[in-house]
């Protein structure tokens, strides 16, 4: 099968899914985005279940794309302004040219509650973060250990539903109205108190 076309439907794939939920993921749909004749998304992808696959795998490779270019950009931030910086502008991204991809992850997680094969073809997705965090906290020169990781990857993860709906009184009662002081207070909660 033609690579560029079944990428091209993958990506009108993750559109359609972002844009029309779960249940607006049809291969009618997905064929409207990707702007091809009817039917060429039900011949890539037979089922509901490979549609859905199709889009995990393609979350999974942009996440991945995301993560080697932050790596690639150096050893991480190095120290806690540079940290709190580069944060900040994850959760732009979040909010900005990332909210399709991010919300069409966020769709996969419902589904996958319902479909076990999804929820860990999604785990290293979010699993990744945990450590990814944990580097970031140690190449910024801040304490790192296993439970400031985990607070720091679970509030980001609980900013980003807020950041999606975009309600401006949620914003500003979360402080994600403003996401420089956002990340910034982030980092001194989980920074101990001997070490600010």
């Amino acid at each position: 099968m033609n690579q560029d076309r079944r990428d091209r439907l993958r990506d009108a794939a993750v559109t359609v899914l972002a844009e029309s939920g779960g249940r607006g993921l049809t291969h009618r749909a997905v064929d409207a985005a990707a702007d091809v004749p009817t039917g060429t998304a039900k011949n890539y992808f037979p089922t509901r279940d490979a549609l859905l696959r199709a889009v995990a795998e393609r979350c999974l490779e942009q996440y991945r794309a995301l993560a080697a270019s932050l790596a690639g950009a150096g050893p991480g931030p190095a120290d806690a302004d540079g940290l709190a910086a580069l944060l900040a502008g994850l959760l732009r991204d979040v909010a900005g040219p990332g909210r399709p991809r991010v919300l069409a992850y966020l769709e996969l997680r419902t589904e996958g509650t319902r479909r076990p094969w999804l929820a860990a073809l999604l785990d290293p997705i979010a699993a990744a973060d945990f450590a990814a965090h944990a580097h970031l906290l140690r190449a910024a020169g801040l304490p790192a250990g296993a439970e400031r990781a985990r607070a720091l990857t679970l509030a980001l993860h609980g900013a980003i539903p807020h950041l999606l709906a975009g309600a401006p009184a949620t914003l500003a009662a979360a402080g994600l109205d403003d996401l420089d002081r956002f990340a910034r207070g982030l980092l001194a909660t989980v920074r101990p108190e001997g070490d600010r």
